[in-house]
């Protein structure tokens, strides 16, 4: 059983950036900045909030007798009492002989187009831990993108306007972009592991150390051009914030709604339908906040069981850094243009360049981590190389119909039809001996089953509870 240190390293960054932002919140009040010591405590406790129920939500506390651990939720000091509860647990395997073991089945990742699945026993102990696992895996990245973003964009325009860094400001910062990065790895790897449920998932520390750098240069550009942007145009920055916020927070629903699906009920066996609604409702906010600053690596998919979606779509992620990049170059350029005496000692253009070029290394290590670290590129439909070629075909669709128009006709027998070969040309080769059974349309993120193909490998459905198939799925 391996040591639970994700858990380890999510408490101890949720309890250092809290522990900060608490002093930092006395050092305000002590300077009469009021403001600042109330945004700074709004955005600690709200996601401090927010950690508490998803905690309380997933191990069902509000179904068992357990008062004391309800009163340390409240207390905010639910995600410690929940690190030692798992160490606990970590200690005592092995020491007495467990009722009762489930067995799972997973797949090894294909090696010459096979794929052998292998059966293991999982005792009470380890799926308890696996349950710890997934609960902070969550609240991860809900501490990231829901207090960890937002602080680490106040105390940065803060130190802007005020010209200055303090020793406090500064430590807090560090603190947040850590718990930044920490939260989008950890989304990568849950949906990695979310997608490919069926198999058993190695993530090498290659893999690891580009999601690292991917996502460090693309969080701190995206908050460096926002922060920039509204220290010029304060009030432009609202609309910029809300937009974004309300494109991606709609996008699901909308794509619900074209569905025609039913509304979803199994969400959680206890949930009321307005009890789902607002579940719905909390995800699709998290959602917007992930890419508000970073691509979101688990795409909701609402009428979907597991409310994820489980095609690699390469067409919305070349769309989403197409827009993201220039949407960041015409902040810079407005901030550039209207910048004021505050950035006498910056070097406007060099630092323009230097946040462009900061955006691109995202992409450049995002692209790496997909063509060559992934641990699961074996089981994509078509490699990414293809997928981004596909993508850029699009541009050219209008000349590609208008052209068979133009064309003089040489033969007046007809030739047989090329368009046979047209979908096999559209995968890569590298993938058709692998076992994968599903076809993804990129434009209308769609799936289609191939028969007579073996099982799909995407799978990983749900039962009924999301508590229960959150928890299993890492």
């Amino acid at each position: 059983m391996r040591f639970p240190s994700s858990i380890f390293v999510s408490v101890s960054l949720f309890t250092a950036e809290t522990t900060a932002a608490l002093y930092l919140s006395s050092t305000y009040s002590s300077a009469g900045d009021r403001i600042w010591q109330g945004l700074t405590l709004l955005f600690t406790l709200l996601a401090s909030v927010l950690v508490q129920l998803t905690l309380t939500f997933i191990h069902r506390d509000l179904s068992r007798d357990r008062p004391l651990v309800l009163l340390l939720h409240i207390l905010q000091l639910g995600p410690v009492v929940r690190c030692l509860e798992a160490f606990c647990i970590y200690g005592s395997v092995g020491r007495m002989e467990e009722p009762y073991a489930s067995i799972t089945r997973k797949k090894q990742m294909p090696s010459e187009g096979q794929s052998e699945e292998v059966e293991r026993q999982v005792g009470q102990a380890e799926g308890k831990l696996f349950t710890h696992r997934a609960a902070f895996a969550r609240t991860s990245v809900i501490q990231a993108f829901l207090g960890s973003a937002p602080q680490l964009t106040l105390q940065l325009y803060i130190c802007v306007v005020q010209r200055g860094v303090s020793i406090g400001r500064g430590t807090l910062m560090v603190i947040s972009l850590l718990s930044i990065v920490y939260g989008a790895l950890r989304c990568n790897i849950l949906a990695i592991k979310i997608k490919y449920d069926d198999y058993e998932v190695d993530v090498r520390p290659l893999s690891y150390i580009c999601i690292f750098l991917w996502r460090s240069f693309e969080i701190a550009t995206r908050v460096v051009v926002l922060v920039l942007f509204s220290s010029v145009l304060q009030l432009w920055i609202l609309p910029v914030v809300f937009g974004n916020f309300l494109v991606f927070f709609f996008y699901p629903w909308i794509l619900f709604w074209q569905s025609h699906c039913p509304f979803p009920e199994n969400i959680e066996k206890t949930l009321t339908r307005v009890g789902t609604t607002i579940v719905l409702c909390l995800l699709t906010f998290l959602y917007a906040g992930i890419n508000m600053f970073c691509w979101s690596a688990v795409q909701v998919k609402l009428n979907d069981p597991d409310l994820i979606n489980k095609s690699q779509n390469w067409y919305r992620m070349a769309v989403y850094y197409m827009l993201r990049f220039v949407e960041n170059a015409s902040l810079l350029l407005l901030w550039y243009v209207y910048r004021t005496d505050v950035y006498e000692v910056v070097c406007a253009p060099l630092l323009v360049l230097q946040l462009l070029v900061a955006y691109a290394t995202a992409i450049f290590f995002m692209l790496v981590f997909y063509q060559f670290c992934h641990p699961c590129r074996w089981l994509f439909s078509s490699s990414m190389t293809q997928g981004l070629w596909d993508c850029s075909s699009l541009l050219c669709v209008t000349c590609r119909s208008a052209a068979p128009q133009s064309r003089p006709m040489e033969k007046a027998v007809p030739e047989p039809s090329p368009q046979k070969h047209s979908a096999s040309d559209r995968v890569s080769g590298s993938t058709d001996d692998l076992p994968d059974d599903t076809s993804y349309d990129m434009l209308n993120d769609t799936t289609f089953d191939i028969p007579n193909e073996p099982e799909n490998n995407t799978g990983g459905g749900a039962n009924g509870d999301l508590s229960h198939s959150l928890a299993c799925n890492v």
